[in-house]
C-alpha cells in the first residue's frame, strides 16, 4: 500500500489513513518549515527519517506517552538524583542537546537527527516552540533531551547520555515540571523500556488525539523555561 507524497501546500492526510507496517508511516514530502511542523504536531504527526531519505511523517497507533502523573522514579534513580551528582537546567544549551542527541550511538551506525532537522528545530525553539533539558556534571554537559510544546502537551524527540542515568534525570526532572503546570501529557511516540520504566505506557492513537486536542487549546508556557526553585535542589 503505498503512501500519499506532500507538496510545500499539501495538507496531511487523516491519520487513520496511516500504515499499519511499518506501524503509523502516513505520508512523504513537504518540508520542515515552522509551519508545516506546528500544524502536524497539532495532529499528532512528527518526522522520523534517515540523511538519504525524503522526509517521512508518521502517527503510530498505539503511542508510548507518559502521564506527568505517571512518572515512576525508581529507588536506584532516586540515589542518583539524591548524591547530588548532576544538576539540571531548562532551555540554557539547545543547540549541545540536539547535537548531543545525534551523536552515534553503540550499534547504531547513523543519526535520524540530520543537519536539516537540527536547522528545523532551532528555528522552532527561536519561536519558543521547540525546549531542551540539559544536565550537567561537574559544569560539563553529560545528558539532556529536546522536544516541542504547544499549550499544555509537550512532544519528546530525542534524549542522550553521556553518563549512566543521565537521560532518566532530564525526563523526570522534566516530567515533574510539567506535572506542576499542568501539562495533559509528554508524547514518547515510540516504545522503549528505558521509557517504560519511568512510567510511560502506550495508549490507542484516538485516546491519544483526544488529549492533544484538549492540551493544545490551553494556553502555553512562555520561553525561556526554569525549573521552579525546589525542583532545583532535587525531587
Amino acid at each position: 500500500m503505498s503512501i500519499p507524497w506532500l507538496g510545500l501546500r499539501d495538507p496531511f492526510p487523516p491519520v487513520e489513513q496511516a500504515l499499519d507496517e511499518p506501524n503509523g508511516l502516513l505520508a512523504a514530502g513537504g518540508d520542515l518549515s515552522p509551519e508545516r511542523l506546528l500544524d502536524a504536531y497539532a495532529r499528532g504527526i512528527f518526522p522520523w527519517f534517515n540523511d538519504e531519505d525524503p522526509v517521512l511523517w508518521w502517527s503510530p497507533d498505539p503511542r508510548m506517552v507518559l502521564f506527568p502523573r505517571d512518572l515512576h522514579i525508581s529507588r536506584s534513580l532516586r540515589r542518583v538524583i539524591r548524591s547530588r551528582g548532576f544538576s539540571v537546567t531548562l532551555d540554557r544549551a539547545f543547540a549541545a542537546v540536539v547535537s548531543g542527541c545525534a551523536a552515534p550511538r553503540t550499534n547504531q551506525p547513523g543519526t535520524w537527527i540530520t543537519d536539516d532537522i537540527s536547522v528545523a528545530y532551532s528555528r522552532l525553539a527561536e519561536l519558543g516552540y521547540a525546549h531542551s533539558v540539559e544536565v550537567w556534571g561537574d559544569e560539563e554537559l553529560v545528558g539532556g533531551l529536546y522536544g516541542v510544546a504547544m499549550g499544555r502537551v509537550f512532544y519528546g524527540e530525542s534524549m542522550f547520555s553521556g553518563r549512566s542515568n543521565a537521560s532518566k534525570v532530564a525526563l523526570a526532572y522534566l516530567a515533574r515540571q510539567l506535572e506542576r503546570w499542568k501539562f495533559v501529557v509528554i508524547d514518547c511516540q515510540m516504545a522503549t523500556g528505558h521509557l517504560a520504566s519511568l512510567g510511560a505506557r502506550e495508549i490507542p492513537r484516538a485516546e491519544f488525539l483526544r488529549g492533544v486536542r484538549a492540551g493544545t487549546a490551553e494556553p502555553g508556557v512562555p520561553a525561556p523555561w526554569e525549573l521552579d526553585g525546589d525542583l532545583m535542589t532535587g525531587l
